[in-house]
This record gives C-alpha cells, structure tokens and sequence, in this order.
C-alpha cells in the first residue's frame, strides 16, 4: 500500500493503478458478513436483483412469490451490525402486483425513480418508485424470462425482452408501445442483454442452444450467430453447427467496457466470446454446474485486475478469473440453490438470492495494518517519549538562552 502511494505521490504510476490494486484486493477477500442481514421479506425463491447505479445505494429484489422488494443498503445507525431495511414492498396485497413468479427487475439507467419487472403472468410492468403503482404494462402471449433496458442509450428507450415465444420483443417507453420484432431463434429466449459499448447492439441466448447478435437498426436477420468451434467443422456434428453451447443458453452478461460477453449453459459450461467477432475466446473454466430451467443471472466485476466472474453454482457462488477460467474461491452460505448474484462495483461487494428465500451480503474482510507501518509506529515512540506530536512542539528560541 505504502509503495503504491509513493509511486503515485511521485507520478511514476497511473493514478488509477492504486484503485484497480485495493478493489483487487478486496475482491480476493470477500466473505459472508456475520453482522450485516438483509431483511427477509420473500416467502419464496429469490429469481433477481438489481443495484441502482445513481447513487449505489438501493437494490430491488423479484421472487418466485411475486413480490418486488426494495431495499436500502445504507448503513445509517454507523454500528457495525446492522440490517438492511425493505423500504417498500409490492406484497401480495397490492391489486398491481404480478400473478406469478418475477422473473427480472432493473431499475431505469437514469433514474431511481423508475423500474422494470418481468413475470410468467405475461406481463413487463414499468413502475413509479414514489407510488409502486404502474405507469405502463406490456402484455405478451406467452411467459416473460427476461427484459433489459439499455444502459448508456441516447437515441432510443427501446426494452429488449425474451418470452417463451422465440421472437423478441422491443418494447418503446416512450410510445407505451412494441414497436419490432426479431426473429431468428426457434425456442424461447431465457436471456437479452444490451451491450454497454453500443447502444444499437443487442445479445439473446435461447433454449435452441444459440446466442445471437443483433444490430436494431438493420431490417435483415441477426449480425452473426455464436459458434462454439468458431467455424471448424471438423469438431462438430452436424446438428451443432452455430451453436453456442450443447443445451439451453440461459445466461448472458457483458463485460463493463464491452469487448467481451460471457454465456452459461445447461451443459455446465461457461464460456467467454469477443463481442466484436463472435469469436470463442475459449477460455476453460472447468465444470460451471448449472441446473436452471429458467434465466440465470451472473455478475462480472468492475474497476478490478484482472476481472472476474460471479457465477451461481448450486448452492453456491463460484468466483472466477475473467481472461484465464481460474477458480478463485466458492462463496458458500445459502441452504439452496443459488439463483442470481449482483456485484456492487461502488464497493466491492456481493448480494446473492437463492430459493431458500434469502439475499446474503458478501463483504470485504478489513486490510489489517502492514508491518511496515506497525514498526514505524513502534520507532515513533520510542524517539518521542513525551507521547506529543513534534508538529505541536514549541520549536521557538527563548531569549534568555
């Protein structure tokens, strides 16, 4: 730490050098906070979370119950031991809350005064935070796995959302209305992501075993199809040409800058690809265990290096390097399956959801002190035996020396 300082006082590093460093560092260290609990208000399975990236500071939660739950992360009682408080909830006592199961929540990019859910009761509501009352509903034909808003879109306000139907829907907040359809895939679409790079550029992943890659301005079909074998023929069979995985896609995530994106597949792989070619970067992470018949959402770090993966794993949370597949650690505390997880990038930490109906918090364990500071100590006080500050010593001359 001393030497990063330095280095940094003295221009010879990149001032971003010491923050990748420190958030490194505390990744590597995160353990399940005994003395933090997040309330627990679902009866049921927890599908999703989300982190408001305005101020950091409140999550939404969807469960297999229908319930939405917000939290509030902060800490105001300064005490090490704390809970985090539901602030509101749409319980099942509200005329507007989903049927069935939520299977996505996201808060606006721009606001927290507005968020999204999505439920196999073939609705997408769009919610006024202050009055959890909805401000539009979208109806579909079919069952809702998943939905995404655009994070940095400037020209559009376009939701991408993926139904048990293989189209996808585009869905205009603006209009209250859909407005396009891409067809492509031939069974349903459990995954959309928005690449955080270019606003136009949009990723499904479908249980046809294929990831598409669309540009929303173009009319014609998808811009290219993933290919696990990236085009070799000779190692496929027939049947797995252009596919991305050999079972169900359920997982998709980009990287924060963009260039890459990272699917998971109930073949209990994981796999990372240049989203700018579509190339297979193959990268082995080993056995990614994946039961999900539904969506599943994975988290990926930001601000650290290297990156890495947070992947739900049973009844665990398994931790990867981004750009070499090395298992890191596993995060073990929930009594079920694990669900979705959320990475908190303001400071370093985890929140999980998982069918035992908990969110638990994975926290960085505290820097002790360094040696070298303990013995500096040590060396201070030996020199100053008075206890005080030589900055607050009367270094004045008398006039009667």
């Amino acid at each position: 730490m001393l030497g990063f300082l330095t280095a940094r006082q003295a221009g010879l590093d990149d001032p971003l050098r010491l923050r990748r460093a420190e958030s490194t560092r505390r990744v590597l260290n995160l353990k399940l906070n005994p003395d933090r609990d997040v309330d627990r208000i679902h009866g049921n399975g927890i599908n999703s979370i989300d982190i408001e990236t305005i101020e950091g500071r409140y999550m939404l939660s969807g469960g297999a119950d229908g319930v939405i739950v917000i939290y509030d992360l902060d800490n105001y009682s300064r005490k090490p031991q704390y809970t985090c408080k539901a602030v509101c909830t749409v319980g099942r006592s509200s005329r507007h809350v989903h049927k069935f199961s939520v299977e996505t929540v996201l808060w606006y990019p721009y606001d927290t005064g507005m968020f999204v859910s999505s439920s196999f009761d073939k609705t997408m509501k769009v919610w006024d935070t202050e009055t959890l009352k909805p401000a539009e509903v979208f109806e579909f034909e079919s069952n809702v796995y998943s939905h995404h808003l655009s994070p940095i879109a400037k020209k559009h306000s376009l939701i991408a959302v993926g139904t048990k139907n293989p189209k996808i829907q585009l869905c205009d907040l603006k209009s209250g209305s859909k407005i396009h359809v891409l067809q492509g895939h031939k069974a349903e679409v459990l995954s959309v992501r928005w690449s955080p790079r270019y606003e136009h550029i949009l990723a499904t992943a479908s249980a046809d075993s294929k990831v598409k890659v669309w540009d929303v301005r173009r009319a014609s079909g998808s811009l290219f199809t993933l290919d696990q074998h990236n085009g070799d023929k000779s190692k496929s069979a027939s049947e797995a040409v252009n596919t991305a995985h050999n079972g169900r896609v359920n997982g998709l995530s980009f990287t924060a800058d963009g260039l890459f994106f990272l699917t998971t597949g109930t073949d209990d792989r994981m796999r990372l690809w240049n989203s700018a070619t579509g190339e297979n970067t193959l990268v082995n992470y080993g056995k990614v265990c994946n039961e999900s018949r539904k969506g599943l959402q994975f988290s990926v770090s930001q601000g650290c290096s290297p990156e890495f993966v947070f992947v739900p794993c049973g009844s665990s949370v398994a931790v990867y390097v981004l750009h070499t597949g090395e298992l890191v650690t596993m995060l073990r505390g929930h009594y079920n399956n694990v669900d979705c997880c959320k990475f908190h990038p303001d400071h370093q930490e985890l929140y999980s959801g998982g069918k035992d109906g908990n969110i638990l918090a994975w926290v960085p364990v505290l820097r002790t002190s360094d040696v070298e500071e303990e013995s500096d100590q040590k060396n201070k006080g030996a020199a100053d035996s008075s206890g005080v500050n030589r900055a607050f010593q009367d270094a004045w001359s008398s006039d009667e020396d």
